[in-house]
Order: structure tokens, then sequence, then C-alpha cells
């Protein structure tokens, strides 16, 4: 069922009929099955597994981020705590430090389901990512489609990506939004797919200061900020859950278009995304470690473009 109102991505309104718009498929029937799992990662681009978690890990989970929101002073003290009504003068998207020395965050990320599933999925023993990507989007928020793989190509590309969802995300609350058949594009993409965020042109002065000087990227990341255009360019439909739900799992890779509808209300939407891969193949150096080096001047590289 759609919202009852337009949904929004980038600010931009998408267009609802079912030839541009649609719902994931489920891949719990097959949970069992990894060949089968790998067959409709294949073809779909992802997997969505409702109900993967548990829901008391999911939820102890919440509890500890708006926990640490309310001592903040970020939440409307009129509401319950784990409704995450944001108070109005508190606009945000990404909350890395959400989850930076988080022990309940980490037990759903980095916990055996999570990496047994992995296991199973590659067939050989896998590693995870060290750094956490934690969001809590307010209202009027959202994020630009985009392919993960200029964020963190510089290790094996055969990356997957698990996004969960930290309480039941209505349409109107937005969620991920994935572009339909767009990791078949590659070629179409090859140029964007190119791109590694936190590289830079030695010989171009401004690109130099814009990374190295300000600490900031080469390229913004994302495609557009125009979902409609990147549909009609690409096909396929934007695909998102009716209603993603506490125990939900997606999990997709590095070339597919993917993005996140607007928070239409006044609630944070909370979600993670963390990287898993096969242990045996070269891993990406900004993302490992410790204290992960992550988009800091230790991890610009330049070059002669």
């Amino acid at each position: 069922m759609l919202a009852t109102r337009p949904l929004l991505a980038s600010g931009q309104p998408l267009d609802p009929s079912p030839e541009a718009f649609g719902f994931v498929r489920s891949s719990a029937d097959a949970l069992a099955d990894p060949a089968e799992l790998n067959r409709r990662l294949e073809d779909d681009g992802y997997l969505y597994l409702p109900g993967f978690f548990d829901s008391d890990l999911i939820l102890a989970a919440r509890r500890a981020v708006t926990d640490r929101l309310a001592a903040e002073g970020s939440l409307d003290p009129a509401a319950p705590t784990m409704e995450a009504v944001a108070r109005p003068d508190r606009a945000f998207s990404y909350r890395g430090d959400l989850a930076r020395d988080n022990a309940a965050v980490s037990r759903v990320v980095y916990g055996p389901e999570l990496l047994g599933f992995y296991q199973r999925l590659f067939g050989e023993p896998v590693r995870h990512y060290d750094h956490t990507w934690f969001r809590a989007v307010s209202h009027g928020q959202g994020t630009p489609p985009h392919c993960d793989l200029v964020y963190m190509g510089r290790g094996t590309h055969q990356l997957l990506t698990a996004w969960i969802p930290y309480g039941d995300i209505p349409l109107e609350m937005g969620g991920v939004m994935l572009l339909e058949g767009s990791h078949r594009q590659t070629e179409r993409l090859r140029s964007y797919l190119a791109w590694d965020v936190d590289a830079y042109c030695e010989n171009r002065p401004a690109q130099v200061e814009r990374v190295r000087g300000r600490g900031g990227w080469s390229h913004p990341g994302y495609l557009s900020k125009m979902p409609a255009s990147i549909r009609a360019k690409l096909g396929g439909r934007w695909l998102t859950s009716p209603e993603w739900r506490v125990g939900d799992l997606l999990t997709f890779g590095m070339t597919i278009v993917h993005g996140g509808l607007d928070n239409q209300t006044h609630r944070f939407r909370f979600s993670s995304d963390t990287r898993y891969q096969r242990a045996s193949q070269p891993v990406d150096e900004r993302w490992v470690g410790e204290n992960p080096i992550a988009n800091t001047l230790a991890g610009k590289r330049g070059r002669v473009c």
C-alpha cells in the first residue's frame, strides 16, 4: 500500500505508478539455501530477508541509540525516548558517532547471526569492515542516489553491504530504495564507478585544496539529486518496502544504485550500513583496524591526471 502523501527523495516527488515504483522481493523462503540466495543476488542485485534478526536484539540497539540522543538533548522530552521524536531544532542524517563504543549496535552488525550468514553466502571465511556507518535521519532528510563502490573500492569489489533498520519504518519515514536492475548497468556507469572520493589529481590545484587542504572529496559521491532522471536514463523501478520492520535485513552489492527516501515525519529514522567480504580477498585500508582512518587526510591518495 502506498503512502497517503507523495513520496519524496532528495526533495523530489517520485512517480508512484507501477512502471516506476515497486517493492523488493523477499528471499526469506531461501534463507537455508545459499546457492539459491546467490542466484537471486545475481539476478536482483540484492537480498531482502524480513525477520532475519531477533527483534529484541535490534530494540536493545535502538534503546542504546535513543538514550544517547536523549542525553545530548536531541529528543523531545515530552515523548517516550524509544519513539525518537526529534526536537524541532535538531537536523541530522549521518551520525556515525552513535555506533562508536556502542556494544549493542556492534552485537547486531558484527554478531554471529550476520557473520554466519555471510560465511554461508560466500562459502568461505569472511571479514567485516571495522567502521560502522550509522544514520539518524531527521525530518526532510534523505540520501541522494549513489553506488557504494566510489566510497570503498580500494580492496575487493566483491563486497556486500548490510542495511539494517532499528525500528519500524513506514513509507512516510523513508528508508532505503534500490533502482531495479541497475547492478547490470556497470558499463553505462563506468566513468562514475571509476571514482574514488578520497583520490585527487596532484596537478589540479583546486582539487588539491579541496581534498588535501579542506579534507573534502574529489567527487560528491552521489550520481544525482534527481532520482526520476536517473530512473529515466537507466530504466527499472525504484524499489523499497511497504514498511521496513524491526528484524529486517537488506544486503546488496557495490554497483547497485540506491539512496534513501526523505523522512516526512518528526521522528528520527535509524539504520546502519556495514560491509562484509571474503577474508581471502584484499581489503580497503580506510575501513579496517582499531581506529579506521576512514575519509581523513590519512586516507587521501594523490595521482597525476
